[in-house]
């Protein structure tokens, strides 16, 4: 089968057509016969080597379901809401216990919601996507859940005191779309309603607000996108100045444009929403009386003198910016510089939370706005005097610790939740008041909760090296793994993972199965920060977009071969994992580098270039890509097409592909188009398709054990000596 453009048509499929109907019987059945060889394969005894796969699976749910995990929450009043699972409520509990019973440790938790108890009663397979609940007494909350763990999700009210649905309350049915309180009588919705009203990725275009009583259909319009947009999203921000209205209209993944209406309800259905007249394709965050503007691309401001480059965080005074945008300054509140950029920010009542990484190392500063007064006045007399501090670095010895932070409680005071986690470090949860007046800074932090210690990492060293790339980049690395100081010495079974696109940073973080399944067992893990992510900021990102695709996947090939420069390992016994976009990563490791790994663990990927926006929210991510429709962008992406690439006369590594029948952001055709090519020209493949999960691929932990359990295997058998 060939490929090519037809007038006005996708490209064509390089696979059987039914292998894209997601639930269709003659799709399934593939599915069903795959899935059974494949665990069939992996269950198979293989001498005293490893265990039984049952025996893995066991021990990575006993991870997944440790009840020493921290109950994350969120503060409402004077509760601390959790939501839970272990081994005996796998789909979960929503609960609540005092904040001060948290803060002492307490275990004791009131059950609001039990989600197996609700699947149960109702015939479904629910997944918990989340609760919002009603300010200002948090008496009723809007529970959002999915059938099987797509994307695709309903919402419904919920009387917290009496601990059950309400059945005239608020409900919004199963769609790619969000329900979101306003006040007790208003919400935001955003809800496919018509063929016009749905983006081609599957979003809604409309932002509208629903009165308690009313039919979706008769919901007031406030603000509809353009048909070819992305999607728009709606919700409302509370802090101690006032309240906003925010409507997001979203071109694509980097393009947007942000609305806001000042005040509630009343204010949104009488007034028209006012854009805020900052660059498309920066974030903007409107907080308090100020407009935080975080740069992608060059901002060049001719009328007032000013140049800013991308990864700079820029506050401007509001409603001056709106008003007249040419003639207000901007304040610098982060510059990035070579090694160091912004991550994340976050605000509690009075202060800005800013988290930066240096060379992939987080890093916490805490900033001030002046006072409220100048925020307001005119540009010629705009203070740029905001109060900067660093965040003193948790009280612990553990090198690579990412640090995360949120506000206890935005509405009140400035506490921040801080998470500081490792490779080998696990999880830590601190109560730091950055206001609290004490000699030794210190002090300020709080232990709350730890997480137990999963795997033994005695002996295990966590180092970070560069390799360098094609065109000379030097691209970071972290590598886990038991120190080698006896005998045997040399090279070891290693996992190399990488994900490489969409912005996103892979951090230091604490994984027990990783450590438990692998790493105790003489594994080596390697983690690769290559090209296509957010770790050096913007320019990171777009080294690797669309034409430049090539350079994330020269990155992670040259983080391979350094490793067997290094004596780390061999090809042969080198394995690498990725998913999502990830598993296009890997999809391109296995048809451009085959000779470079022993075995491939790709997961919810995409594979089929030519047909990637076609399929469910595919058209979304053509600015990361380019579109298969144009012919110049086609030229560059059959580069990186795997199904395209695949040679059948090409000796190949062994390849291990999962997906999900229920992902509904990356089909699962993707898997199975290249499961369906390399089995016909006899490869060793072993291809499985949880039958529900959606996007993370499972849709409990069983389901995760069991998934996680068979990559595992597949990789012990395929690069151990």
């Amino acid at each position: 089968m060939t490929q090519e453009h037809a007038e006005g048509q996708p490209l064509h499929r390089l696979f059987p057509e039914f292998l894209e109907e997601i639930t269709g019987d003659e799709a399934l059945e593939w599915v069903r016969e795959r899935n059974a060889r494949t665990e069939a394969l992996l269950g198979s005894p293989q001498g005293d080597l490893f265990p039984p796969l049952g025996e893995l699976e066991d021990q990575i749910l006993g991870v997944l379901d440790d009840p020493g995990r921290i109950p994350a929450v969120k503060v409402r009043g004077d509760y601390a809401y959790n939501f839970w699972t272990d081994a005996d409520n796998p789909r979960g509990l929503w609960r609540r216990q005092l904040f001060t019973a948290y803060l002492d440790g307490g275990d004791e938790w009131e059950v609001l919601i039990d989600v197996d108890a609700l699947s149960k009663d109702e015939g479904k397979s629910w997944v918990w996507r989340g609760a919002q609940l009603l300010y200002p007494d948090y008496d009723r909350a809007l529970i959002t859940l999915s059938d099987g763990g797509s994307d695709a999700n309903e919402t419904r009210e919920f009387s917290v005191p009496q601990k059950r649905w309400l059945k005239d309350g608020f409900f919004r049915p199963e769609a790619k779309g969000s329900l979101s309180w306003i006040d007790v009588d208003h919400c935001w919705l955003t809800q496919p309603m018509g063929p016009d009203s749905t983006s081609p990725s599957g979003y809604p275009l409309e932002a509208c607000i629903l009165r308690r009583g009313q039919s979706l259909e008769d919901s007031a319009l406030i603000l509809k996108a353009r048909p070819d947009s992305m999607g728009t999203f709606a919700g409302q921000s509370r802090e101690r100045q006032g309240t906003k209205q925010i409507i997001s209209v979203m071109e694509d993944f980097y393009t947007q444009d942000t609305y806001l209406i000042w005040g509630g309800a009343h204010e949104a259905l009488d007034t028209q929403p006012v854009a805020v007249p900052a660059p498309r394709s920066s974030e903007v965050t409107p907080w308090g009386n100020w407009a935080l503007v975080w740069l992608r691309d060059p901002w060049i401001r001719p009328e007032v003198e000013e140049t800013w480059e991308p990864g700079t965080l820029l506050a401007l005074p509001l409603q001056s910016f709106i008003d007249t945008p040419e003639s207000v300054h901007a304040t610098p509140l982060f510059i990035p510089t070579e090694e160091e950029v912004l991550e994340a920010l976050t605000a509690s009542a009075d202060n800005l939370i800013l988290t930066t990484i240096r060379n992939v190392v987080s890093r916490i500063t805490i900033l001030t706005p002046p006072a409220e007064a100048a925020s307001d006045a005119p540009a010629s007399e705009h203070v740029r005097n905001w109060d900067r501090r660093s965040l003193t670095t948790p009280p612990t010895s553990a090198s690579y610790l990412t640090t995360s932070v949120g506000p206890v409680s935005p509405l009140e005071d400035n506490r921040l939740w801080v998470v500081t986690s490792g490779y080998t470090q696990p999880s830590t949860l601190w109560l730091v008041d950055p206001d609290q007046d004490v000699e030794d800074p210190a002090q300020q932090w709080t232990l709350v909760r730890q997480a137990p210690t999963l795997f033994n990492a005695k002996n295990v060293e966590v180092t970070q090296h560069f390799a360098i790339s094609d065109d000379g980049t030097r691209v970071p690395y972290f590598q886990v793994a038991q120190s080698q100081t006896g005998d045997p010495e040399g090279p070891r079974p290693t996992l190399l993972y990488g994900y490489g696109g969409f912005d996103v940073s892979l951090l230091p973080s604490y994984n027990a199965v990783t450590g438990r399944a692998w790493i105790e067992k003489g594994g080596v893990f390697v983690v690769a920060n290559i090209r296509g992510g957010g770790e050096y900021g913007p320019r990171w990102h777009k080294a690797a977009l669309r034409e430049k695709r090539h350079r994330a996947y020269e990155d992670f090939v040259a983080v391979a071969r350094d490793l067997v420069a290094r004596g780390v390992t061999t090809s042969a016994q080198l394995g690498a994992q990725g998913g999502s976009n990830g598993g296009l990563l890997m999809g391109n490791m296995y048809t451009q580098y085959p000779r470079d790994f022993g075995a491939i663990l790709c997961q919810v990927p995409l594979l089929d270039m030519g047909r990637f926006h076609t399929l469910l929210a595919g058209s979304s991510w053509v600015a990361e890509y380019g579109d298969p429709e144009d012919p110049k962008d086609w030229e560059f992406i059959q580069t990186f097409s795997p199904v395209h690439l695949f040679d059948p006369e090409t000796d190949y590594p062994a390849l291990m592909l999962t997906t999900s029948t229920k992902d509904d952001r990356v089909h699962p055709a993707h898997a199975r188009a290249l499961g369906y090519l390399t089995e016909g020209a006899g490869k060793r493949v072993y291809y499985f398709e949880n039958i529900e999960g959606g996007h993370a691929g499972a849709a409990d932990n069983r389901q995760r054990a069991h998934n996680l359990a068979l990559g595992w295997e597949f990789l012990w058998r395929e690069l151990a000596d």
